[in-house]
């Protein structure tokens, strides 16, 4: 019988990993901006794979390219929508106030 090279899944891993444990973990800060309070996630060069417009430049953000992912820490919709409304920005876009 052939041999199976590929990891197993731990016991203690769901199948039903959602977006918004996986963004609330790791290096997220909240920051006051923009009269209201922000979740701030960096996103290494080597974890982004696509590309996406920055919303306060408009140009692209492309693959390979470290930058931030944004999304209201104090929206009254719950975080599943603030969540939903999260948006990817430039380091330097974000951090000038655009």
């Amino acid at each position: 019988m052939p041999r199976n090279n590929r990891p197993r899944r731990r016991a203690d891993e769901g199948d039903d990993e959602s977006d918004l444990s996986r963004l609330m973990a790791g290096w997220r800060r909240v920051e006051h901006r923009r009269g209201g309070d922000w979740n701030v996630q960096p996103i290494s060069a080597a974890s982004a794979v696509k590309a996406y417009a920055c919303p306060g430049c408009s140009v692209p953000i492309a693959p390979g390219v470290a930058h931030l992912v944004t999304w209201r820490a104090d929206g009254v919709l719950g975080d599943t929508s603030d969540l939903a409304a999260r948006r990817h920005w430039h380091t330097h876009c974000w951090r000038i106030g655009a």
